[in-house]
């Protein structure tokens, strides 16, 4: 399997150093992918000039991936349709890289589930880049380091990026603001779960599948699922595929290659701008977040008793603490 061994620690670098090590990347060298990835994964921890450099480096290579999301509920058996792309599209000759997104390590921060190991079709394939990336507590399913190191295996040169979400339900929608193709995997059985998701994980789907295909409540769960996407305003394709077998994988692909391609209509800069937006305003998020947590911000405590004793609505509270007022 192609691995991301742990690259040497960050150290400044003149610009030909940062040359070369794209150059080495561009070229498939999997330790300088490797190391170029690490590099835009620590950045919100650990700034680093030696980004910018890179960034500034990659410049040219960047916006040419076709990035397709995969996303939906614990249990669906996400990594396994990854596996299965990952198989079909190598068999059509088409370089994939991807970003698993795993829950974080309590301990390290890391990530714990280790999607590398499951993901078998990656196994000595040098067309083939997989990452596992710390969820880090990110709620939209996202961190900013997974939106980050997008960029990493973009300038790497990989035809398509596959990026996997960890799997927690409605609040996971971080991944519509980042990827041009959404795909939502759901497993049979789901039953109330579809109702209760309509309104937030399904609204962002492309293409809506059933895996686990060859279960007895498979068709009842295709049934549902169309019957949802009948009532939007644009019609979306709902498949079923049986990923252990690779039933219907070839289906999903002919459906999601076309629209990644229309995807690259738009011009690089766009779509790179709506994943800089997304990385902006989660990071606001999370450090308006922090200083609320700590204490930081003071007027937090009169604007909770106006809340509480209906003086204000909660949105109106919660505009009073962004515009400081």
């Amino acid at each position: 399997m192609t691995t991301d061994a742990p690259a040497a620690p960050a150290t400044q670098a003149s610009p030909d150093d940062v040359g070369d090590l794209v150059a080495r990347m561009r070229a498939g060298e999997r330790r300088a992918i490797a190391e170029v990835a690490t590099e835009c994964e620590r950045a919100g921890v650990r700034p680093s000039a030696r980004l910018g450099a890179l960034m500034q480096a990659m410049q040219p290579y960047l916006g040419q991936a076709r990035l397709i999301g995969i996303t939906g509920p614990p249990g669906a058996g996400k990594s396994t349709l990854v596996n299965a792309l990952i198989a079909h599209m190598r068999s059509i000759g088409v370089t994939v890289g991807v970003i698993a997104v795993d829950p974080s390590s309590p301990i390290s921060g890391g990530a714990i589930l280790g999607d590398r190991v499951r993901m078998t079709a990656a196994l000595d394939d040098d067309g083939v880049f997989v990452r596992s990336v710390a969820s880090r507590g990110a709620l939209g399913g996202l961190s900013p380091a997974a939106v980050r190191v997008v960029d990493a295996l973009d300038a790497a040169g990989f035809d398509v990026i596959l990026i996997e979400t960890v799997g927690t339900g409605q609040s996971e929608i971080d991944i519509a603001e980042v990827a041009d193709v959404r795909i939502v995997v759901n497993a049979p059985g789901l039953g109330d779960d579809i109702q209760a998701m309509k309104s937030g994980l399904l609204e962002i789907a492309d293409i809506l599948v059933v895996n686990k295909g060859d279960r007895p409540d498979a068709d009842a769960t295709l049934a549902q699922l169309k019957s949802v996407a009948a009532i939007r305003s644009s019609r979306v394709p709902v498949l079923k595929c049986t990923a252990t077998t690779g039933d219907g994988i070839k289906a999903l692909w002919d459906i999601a290659s076309p629209l990644a391609e229309a995807a690259l209509e738009v011009p690089p800069e766009i779509r790179r701008r709506r994943r800089a937006r997304t990385l902006i305003a989660r990071a606001a998020a999370e450090m308006l977040a922090r200083r609320v947590r700590s204490g930081e911000i003071d007027r937090l405590g009169p604007l909770a008793d106006d809340l509480m004793e209906g003086r204000l609505s909660l949105d109106e509270a919660a505009k009073r603490l962004l515009e400081g007022t």
